[in-house]
């Protein structure tokens, strides 16, 4: 029988598999943060005069189609979710469990970058989409051009794509849990 079977019966985690958890956890936390939170190389950058638009106010919205994301960290995990308007019908529901060392901002900017990608390969008349979310924190650093965390990033990036194939993006902050 083997050591590591040993450990397994007796209740102990083999060495190996122990280290290179600690390793992994180190790495997470001390060296360079989480894979989306950890900032980008100065090459991977969007350039600074994209500008994302957002949208004030609760007039009523006719946009063809909408997204609305939301994230959360609850003790039962990590999620994104997103939910896809196409003429006030819904298209896509979508729903991602993500690592439980994911902050609650990353899980509402997984669920923007997932509801864009999807937009993104749609193929309707009109290219304009209006994404609801109620991080307010996100749509800042999408504004901040001194903040470029990975998930910022690709955001913008999704965003420069889409409007070079002649979308036009914008988003909405919209109330938590206000019933939308």
């Amino acid at each position: 029988m083997s050591n590591e079977a040993l450990c397994v019966i007796n209740g102990i985690t083999p060495i190996h598999i122990k280290v290179d958890e600690i390793g992994r956890v180190y790495e997470i936390t001390q060296v360079i943060g989480t894979q989306y939170d950890r900032d980008m190389e100065l090459e991977n950058w969007t350039h600074p005069a994209t500008h994302i638009k957002t949208i004030e106010g609760e007039e009523e919205c006719l946009h063809l189609i909408q997204a609305y994301t939301d994230g959360s960290k609850r003790d039962l995990g990590v999620g994104a979710g997103v939910v896809i308007f196409l003429d006030n019908n819904i298209i896509k529901t979508m729903q991602y469990r993500l690592n439980e060392q994911c902050s609650n901002n990353q899980a509402e900017q997984m669920a923007i970058l997932k509801a864009l990608k999807y937009i993104q390969k749609m193929e309707p008349e009109e290219k304009i989409v209006l994404v609801h979310t109620d991080s307010k924190i996100t749509l800042q650093l999408l504004q901040y051009k001194k903040k470029h965390t990975k998930l910022i990033e690709q955001i913008r990036t999704k965003v420069q794509e889409m409007e070079q194939r002649e979308w036009r993006v914008e988003f909405r902050w919209i109330k938590e849990h206000a019933g939308h």
